[in-house]
Parts: structure tokens; C-alpha cells; sequence
């Protein structure tokens, strides 16, 4: 059972650390942009968005130098629906948002 055990624990480990590689990405460098000072990463859409609450761009998504007010705007994109289907997309995969079905 003590085999089994560290066994188990091993596997873990492995998945653990497999995960955490799997979430950074490589992420591109934050923006350095005069009209904002914090950027957060948005994992969903594979953009920085603006998390300075003093700028008037605050909750705005942005990309390839362009501020976009919403998720809308930023999805009609020529240049955003680009880089979305290439290779060097940095969002999410999608991974867990399949349809989900319920019996009955």
C-alpha cells in the first residue's frame, strides 16, 4: 500500500506541475501605454485589459495598440480575428466550456 501511495502521489505531482506549465503561456509583455499604468492578462480573450482605475480606459481590452470599450468591438477586429485563429493565440482553449446536457 506504501508504494501505491507514493505511486499515486508521483502521478500528481506530475499532472501539478504539467498544469501550472500549461497556464503561463508565455505571455506577451505588458503594454507600456501612457494612458494606462496597470494591465491584467484576460485569459479568455488572449488580451491585456486596463485594471488602472484613474484611467479613462480602465476595464478596456487591449491589442496590437488599440483600445477596445467592450468584448463586441474587440471581437469585429479584423486584426484581433487574425491573431485569434493563428497559432500564436494566448487565450483559453476552451477547455471546460463544451455544452453541457442533463438526463431526464
Amino acid at each position: 500500500m506504501k508504494k501505491t501511495g507514493s505511486l499515486m502521489m508521483g502521478i500528481v505531482s506530475g499532472i501539478a506541475a504539467l498544469g501550472i506549465a500549461g497556464c503561463s503561456n508565455n505571455l506577451p509583455e505588458k503594454p507600456k501605454d501612457k494612458n494606462c499604468n496597470d494591465f491584467e492578462w484576460d485569459y479568455d480573450d488572449g488580451v491585456y485589459e486596463c485594471e488602472d482605475k484613474s484611467s479613462h480606459y480602465y476595464g478596456h481590452s487591449y491589442f496590437n495598440g488599440t483600445y477596445f470599450s467592450n468584448k463586441a468591438a474587440l471581437k469585429k477586429s479584423t486584426s484581433y480575428k487574425n491573431y485569434k485563429s493563428s497559432s500564436s493565440f494566448k487565450g483559453s482553449s476552451g477547455f471546460g466550456s463544451g455544452s453541457k446536457s442533463f438526463g431526464g
